[in-house]
């Protein structure tokens, strides 16, 4: 399971009740729009430390209710408020059927920060997804959208970069 500490999903603010859980005040890119999360990574001195989630509930636009494995009870709890928790690669790219269509007008970056281009149109095909990118040229490029490719997702910049395997954009030349 990868970490990337640019996917902030919000921050442990406060504990809630007696059983271990915690309420999440979730940053403005995650505001309305919660992934589906099995794992995420919870930052203690700097470093990440990955945390199975029992449960969550979302309370409003803002804030989530969580309960994470092994942890149930305030006393086993206490050392996780303040904590920052970041996204796992599988939950920072699961977008729900209706979310697709806001990635349209995404900038999409490789790896060694060369731009590709924009992101104008998903096009799903059975078995896999493909994006349509416009370069700065005005070609076509035509790329699998698939979690094990996508590195990170800025949705405050709107700029999704890509592991591409080598050659992969040339094919469509």
């Amino acid at each position: 399971m990868a970490y990337h500490a640019d996917i902030l999903l919000g921050k442990i603010i406060k504990s809630h009740g007696f059983e271990g859980a915690v309420t999440v005040r979730l940053e403005t890119a995650f505001q309305g729009r919660v992934p589906e999360m099995e794992s995420v990574f919870l930052e203690f001195e700097g470093k990440p430390v990955p945390f199975l989630i029992s449960s969550y509930e979302i309370l409003d636009n803002k804030l989530i209710r969580m309960v994470f494995d092994g942890y149930d009870s305030l006393e086993k709890i206490r050392i996780l408020l303040g904590c920052r928790i970041f996204l796992s690669t599988a939950a920072d790219v699961e977008f729900r059927e209706n979310d697709s269509l806001q990635i349209i007008g995404y900038q999409i970056n490789t790896v060694d920060n060369k731009l590709l281009g924009t992101v104008m149109e998903m096009i799903e095909n059975p078995g896999q997804i493909l994006l349509k990118i416009q370069d700065k040229k005005g070609n076509e490029i035509l790329v699998p959208f698939h979690e094990d490719l996508i590195t990170t997702v800025d949705n405050k910049n709107k700029v999704i970069t890509m592991d591409l395997p080598e050659g992969l954009t040339e094919i469509n030349d």
